[in-house]
This record gives C-alpha cells, sequence and structure tokens, in this order.
C-alpha cells in the first residue's frame, strides 16, 4: 500500500474527533498540578488526548519551567526567555505523582540552551526524588537534544531511567522548516550514542506525520531510527494547535498508519505505535511492556 502525497489542507476527519476533556479525575490532577506548581506537556502543547489521559490519571511532567529556548513552528509550548532553574522541582514532581497513585511516570521538558548541561542534572535529580518517593516505579525521560553533548546525555543515563526517549520529529527535508534550532543527524546521534554509553536502557523515538513528508522519506527515517538500536517508535497525526504554528499537509487514514507500523517492524524496530492520536507518551506504560520487563 502508498501513501499518497498530495500536500492541500482538508476538514479534520472523524477519526480524529475527541471529547472535552472534563470528569473528576481531571479536574482533580489540575488542582494538584496547580497547588505545586508544576507544568505537563498535556496542556502546554495542548495535547488532544489530554481528556482520557487525565481521567485515567496519567500525565506527562514537564520540568524545568514553561518556556522554551527553541522555536518549533509545529509546537504550542510557549517561547521566550526560561525561569531560573527551581531546584525543589524534582522533589514536587515526586510529590504529584504520589498523590497521583502514579507506577510508571513520563518526564520531559522544555528545550534549556541557556543552560551548561541543557537540565540534564534536573532529569537526574528528579529520577532520584521518583525512586525514593516510590520505590519500584518506573521512569521514562523524553529529553531534548543537549545540543549534541555527551556529557549531559551521560548524568541522565548514569541516574537510571527505564526508557530513554527522544523524538526525532520529522523528516530531514523539514528540519529547516518544523525544527529551527534543531538537527536530524544530532537527535539522531544521541539516539545512537544511548545504546553505546548505557546499551541496557532502551531508546524511544517519535514521528509526526502530516507536514508534507513522503511515503519514501519516512520509510528512510524509520530505517535511521532501527540503525541507531531504537526499540520502541511511536507515529501520530500532526495537528496544528493554533494558528500560529504550521498548518496539516493532510490527514493520514488508520488504513496508513497501519501500514507505517507494519513497514517500522519490518525494519527491525521491535515495537511500532502507530495511529491517528499517538503521542510520545500516550499509553507509554503498554508501549514499554512490549520490550520492557514491568
Amino acid at each position: 500500500m502508498q501513501i499518497e502525497t498530495v500536500l492541500r489542507p482538508q476538514p479534520r476527519p472523524a477519526w480524529l474527533k475527541v471529547r472535552l476533556a472534563s470528569g473528576d479525575n481531571y479536574h482533580e490532577l489540575k488542582r494538584t498540578m496547580r497547588g505545586l506548581g508544576l507544568h505537563t506537556v498535556c496542556e502546554s502543547a495542548r495535547c488532544p488526548n489530554i481528556g482520557e489521559c487525565w481521567e485515567h490519571r496519567t500525565a506527562t511532567f514537564m520540568i524545568l519551567g514553561g518556556q522554551c529556548t527553541r522555536r518549533c513552528a509545529f509546537c504550542a509550548v510557549p517561547k521566550g526567555r526560561p525561569m531560573a532553574v527551581e531546584w525543589d522541582e524534582p522533589e514536587r514532581v515526586a510529590r504529584a505523582a504520589e498523590t497521583m497513585g502514579l507506577r510508571y511516570i513520563v518526564v520531559t521538558s522544555v528545550d534549556r540552551d541557556d543552560l551548561k548541561d541543557g537540565g540534564a542534572t534536573v532529569f537526574a535529580h528528579t529520577i532520584a526524588a521518583l525512586r525514593q518517593r516510590i520505590p519500584g516505579c518506573k521512569v521514562e525521560v523524553l529529553i531534548p537534544d543537549f545540543r549534541g553533548s555527551d556529557a549531559a546525555l551521560g548524568i541522565v543515563l548514569g541516574a537510571g531511567p527505564d526508557v530513554l526517549n527522544h523524538n526525532i520529529e520529522t523528516v530531514p527535508r523539514l528540519y529547516s522548516v518544523a525544527r529551527r534550532g534543531s538537527r536530524y543527524e544530532r537527535s539522531l546521534r544521541l539516539l545512537a550514542r544511548s545504546r553505546e554509553i548505557e546499551p541496557s536502557i532502551p531508546t524511544k523515538s517519535g514521528l509526526m506525520v502530516g507536514l508534507g513528508e513522503t511515503f519514501g522519506e519516512l520509510l528512510a527515517v524509520l530505517g535511521d531510527l532501527s540503525a541507531a538500536g531504537v526499540e520502541i517508535a511511536t507515529i501520530g497525526q500532526y495537528l496544528r494547535p493554533s494558528r500560529d504554528q504550521l498548518p496539516v499537509a493532510r490527514y493520514y487514514t488508520p488504513e496508513e498508519f497501519a501500514t507505517l507500523k507494519h513497514e517500522g517492524e519490518h525494519l527491525g524496530i521491535r515495537h511500532v505505535e502507530s495511529g491517528p492520536l499517538v503521542r510520545s507518551s500516550y499509553h507509554a506504560h503498554k508501549q514499554s511492556r512490549s520490550i520492557v520487563a514491568l
């Protein structure tokens, strides 16, 4: 099956309709986050799955403040001058995770190019705080590229996360449009270096589709991820968060996502989660069960 590459905007199809965020658990989690002064990527990136995930008491913590130093054209996370590092934030994240009753925790961050280590030390402290407060919990980290710093990557890996995630996001040709300030080769190298530095920690990466890429370009990226040792890949539909971000070039069908899953696993990636509403942290604990004994 071939994926068409017609690059014209289309109305959002029925399979991308989601219910509004509501429910007792949703409101309780929102109060918990606000009360502890924490950010979630669910809110900052305007994730379409927030209603489902929060109602099931799952959320992705976003550390190191709410202002990103990069200006990716697909992302709704606020950009601007970052705030000072709050060194008590790891403990606040751990308290929130304990309150929520979490056993599998995903931690991500904004890009912090203003910090020498890119925020790696705060990631490490957060992993340690979670493990101390919730013995036996599993921690997945979704990290920035740290501008290619092996030292920063080593700090995070040294804290022993259960999964190391870094999103490749899109195909190389679209980096200059969608990921200004980032480099495809640098992201790919980070994933490969993670396996070299700490081969026991599985790596994961995510792709958006619908920005104008071709089927062949997607297959090439999946091949690159496999060659870099990535064991889990997520593929989801890009949805324009607001008029300030890039428009959707086209919407992929559920059948096309199934084809991408098949092709990715055929290329050697052990588990590919592929679907219209799939996001990097969506059902993360279920994704990892395919390769990690939880």
